[in-house]
């Protein structure tokens, strides 16, 4: 459920986090739902499947999305998209001048524009099964058009346990990686986007 507070803004759940005032309802959990899963489709994967033109940057007009949800079911506004976008914790959309995009996760062919990141360490997990493989061929993008690492081990560890529950870490020489010429992208706290992690800069696996 998303809800507005008038002066903390949108959120998730009964009251918001911080005042505990209940707000205005703005959608229930269905319809946060639908439109949730409505936005990822059309930003991450088949904008063009719903007659909607993206710039090479991953961007869309809001209100062509908002068009293109109304017409499937009826009820979306601009006002709802906006409060999806505000609430979620994940940060996976973000909203600039007209425009809407999706910040991870595309496996439509995009070129983003984050700063390269200037950290020393990346974050990659996978299942146990996958570690030779990768030692031997390094991390290639998987149904999606970058690979994506995490910028901490206990974010790494959170990620990778969703597909395996004993998940292997691999640490990453961002730093050499970057030095090197290669693209490393800040998507944002939790989250960096590279073209691909050659097997050389694998430093450490934890199991």
């Amino acid at each position: 459920m998303i809800r507005r507070c008038e002066e903390h803004g949108c959120f998730r759940g009964e009251t918001c986090p911080d005042c505990d005032q209940e707000g205005q309802f703005i959608l229930d959990e269905e319809r946060e739902d639908r439109l949730g899963r409505f936005i990822a489709g059309a930003l991450r994967h088949f904008p063009a499947k719903l007659g909607l033109s993206m710039y090479e940057d991953g961007w869309v007009s809001i209100n062509a999305l908002t068009n293109a949800a109304a017409r499937k079911y009826k009820w979306p506004k601009k006002y709802h998209v906006y409060a999806l976008v505000e609430s979620d914790e994940k940060g996976r959309y973000e909203i600039s001048g007209g425009k809407i995009r999706a910040v991870y996760g595309h496996s439509v062919d995009v070129v983003l524009d984050y700063p390269i990141f200037e950290g020393d360490f990346a974050y990659y997990g996978v299942s146990p099964e996958e570690v030779d493989i990768i030692l031997d061929e390094g991390i290639l993008p998987v149904k999606q058009k970058y690979v994506h690492l995490s910028t901490t081990l206990e974010k790494a560890i959170e990620v990778a346990m969703v597909h395996t529950e004993n998940p292997s870490i691999f640490k990453i020489d961002a730093a050499a990686l970057v030095d090197d010429g290669l693209n490393m992208m800040v998507a944002n706290d939790d989250i960096l986007l590279a073209d691909e992690i050659p097997a050389e800069y694998i430093l450490e696996i934890y199991e």
